[in-house]
């Protein structure tokens, strides 16, 4: 029994571990290709040949290694990465670059067949049969150096169909981008504007000054409310309490006994042949001698041997 349960178990973390190394893979996406390289990026042997982009798009390290990439939707195994490169593993949102050049024994990232004899590109899941991610080249619009990619990396941009909108999401880009962003990489940051705009830095102290002293305003309008407010949150509990315990005692609640007490202190407190009592902070102790009893003392004890007189 216990033998068929860890089997069992073994199995369950199989299948769970393949599902979740499928879905890894299904966040690799085609990001750009480019087919005709003339004048462009180099590869490690100086040759200028067509080449795949992939993109990471999740925030985790993806291994393709075991993957496919084909141009023949009748041979989704055309060629495979190989296993065991650590360059395969591509990191959180990360590119990586295959060379078209039908030369695979260049290396890991050289692939069996040019993109000039091909109609679509496919990265297919290492199973051999899941198509990940797919893409028509459309030779009539690429000219030398001009790639094709997607305008935000990874996105695909749905119609209403739920189908990916190709139009919106790939096009013919202004430049080549190998492994780097597609979009925004050539875009001046906003701090090199405002340099330009404000060479002596005098639009950044006026705004950093206004931004301290409308704090400060702010701060003491919220504090001077809140003191405020408290303080006459405290009064009014003052009046409250003065109203509740505030009671005025009339003449008539007043018992004779009380009137005849208050005589009597009065008429002993003028009176001088009056005794009165006085305290005084002098302490006095006395010895107290011990008187010792004949039935409790030692001394009175029959405990000596009589004596014959």
């Amino acid at each position: 029994m216990k033998r068929s349960c860890i089997i069992l178990a073994l199995l369950g973390l199989m299948i769970s571990s393949n599902v979740l190394y499928s879905q890894n893979m299904s966040d690799i996406r085609i990001n750009e290709i480019l087919v005709t390289n003339t004048d462009d990026f180099e590869d490690d042997f100086g040759n200028k040949s067509g080449w795949i982009e992939l993109f990471n798009t999740s925030y985790a390290t993806v291994d393709i290694s075991g993957c496919y990439l084909t141009n023949d939707p009748n041979n989704l195994t055309k060629y495979l990465i190989p296993r065991g490169d650590i360059l395969t593993k591509i990191k959180p949102r990360q590119h990586t670059l295959f060379w078209a050049d039908s030369e695979p024994y260049r290396g890991t990232f050289h692939i069996n067949f040019l993109l000039s004899d091909s109609h679509e590109i496919l990265f297919v899941s290492s199973d051999g049969r899941t198509i990940l991610d797919r893409v028509v080249i459309p030779h009539s619009v690429l000219s030398e150096n001009v790639s094709y990619g997607r305008f935000r990396d990874g996105v695909e941009v749905k119609g209403k169909d739920k189908s990916i909108d190709i139009e919106k999401t790939w096009g013919v880009l202004s430049r080549t981008s190998p492994s780097t962003n597609n979009y925004g990489a050539d875009i001046e940051p906003p701090g090199m504007i405002l340099m330009k705009i404000d060479p002596y830095g005098a639009i950044m102290s006026f705004t950093a000054m206004s931004v301290v002293f409308l704090s400060l305003i702010l701060l003491y309008i919220v504090f001077k409310n809140t003191g405020n407010y408290n303080i006459g949150l405290s009064r009014k509990k003052a009046e409250r309490a003065a109203k509740g315990s505030k009671r005025v005692v009339s003449e008539e609640e007043i018992s004779a006994e009380v009137f005849a007490a208050i005589s009597t202190a009065l008429h002993t407190y003028f009176e001088d042949d009056e005794a009165h009592d006085i305290e005084h902070t002098i302490l006095t102790i006395d010895k107290v001698t011990r008187n010792y009893s004949p039935w409790s003392s030692k001394i009175y004890t029959l405990r000596e041997i009589p004596k014959k007189n």
